[in-house]
């Protein structure tokens, strides 16, 4: 079994708080690189239609031999599948693409505020919850205008939103609606796709303690309270990734970490993006 906690959703579910992230990991390769990570450990792998991996993600899961009840499997909605009827027509080609007869998360992908197509979206998320073919819904690049409008129209909240979200970029004020509302906060681009790896302060701090840039990244997530999906297709990184479990930052870490803060994003801007 795994060592890595979890955190419990507001229906009771409870999510890996570090998992694999497989953005950009093609299909011929993925399943080899899913495979390494469930014999590291980890039991939380993150996907999405638009990732264009599902299957490769579900040959490795047939080949595991794990119980279903072990894995935590997040797969999302593209931005092209928008809308109640053809949510419902994606979540099938989804499923059907893992071999799965359910999936732990659903999320839509990105908010798409010009479709403004989001709340008949969610109203088809809700549906498919009500079938018992998701464990927990929630939504990926949502910020709170949106996520005030879920909760005005719709009927129930989401359990998480995916967010970029790293050193540069900590997302204070959004994590905190987040939390205000019962929404767990998970970060993508974790490592602000590698452009933190080679901070002095980050080294510093990782020579404490014998660890990477990377691992100290990971542990600041963890210690925050975000599920956290670092992406990689490198064995070394995926056992790298995952020694994050035997230290601790102290409070002079967190607040050298907190001193990285930018505001500058590494992917799409969600209130254009889409």
């Amino acid at each position: 079994m795994s060592t890595v906690p979890s955190i419990t959703l507001d229906n009771g579910v409870e999510i890996p708080q570090l998992g694999l992230g497989v953005w950009q990991v093609e299909d011929e390769i993925v399943a080899d690189v899913v495979t390494r990570a469930f014999e590291t450990g980890y039991r939380h792998i993150d996907t999405a239609a638009a990732y264009r991996n599902e299957a490769g993600v579900g040959r490795a899961i047939a080949a595991s031999g794990l119980p279903r009840d072990e894995l935590f499997i997040t797969t999302k909605l593209q931005n092209s599948d928008q809308g109640y009827d053809s949510t419902l027509a994606a979540f099938d080609k989804s499923i059907d693409q893992l071999g799965l007869e359910y999936v732990d998360l659903y999320l839509i992908h990105w908010q798409c505020l010009k479709k403004d197509k989001y709340v008949d979206t969610w109203k088809a998320f809700e549906q498919l919850y009500a079938d018992k073919r998701i464990r927990a819904i929630g939504v990926s690049n949502f910020h709170e205008p949106a996520l005030r409008r879920i909760f005005e129209e719709t009927t129930i909240r989401p359990a998480v939103n995916q967010i970029e979200l790293h050193p540069a970029l900590p997302q204070d004020e959004l994590r905190a609606f987040n939390a205000e509302n019962d929404i767990v906060t998970e970060a993508w681009s974790p490592l602000a796709s590698g452009e933190l790896i080679d901070d002095a302060a980050l080294k510093t701090i990782g020579a404490k303690y014998g660890k990477s840039a990377a691992q100290v990244m990971i542990r600041w997530h963890l210690q925050l309270g975000n599920v956290v999906i670092p992406k990689t297709r490198t064995a070394s990184r995926i056992k790298e990734n995952f020694e994050v479990f035997d230290f601790r930052l102290d409070n002079d870490d967190m607040a050298t970490i907190a001193d990285l803060e930018t505001g500058v994003r590494t992917g799409g801007d969600p209130d254009v993006f889409g």
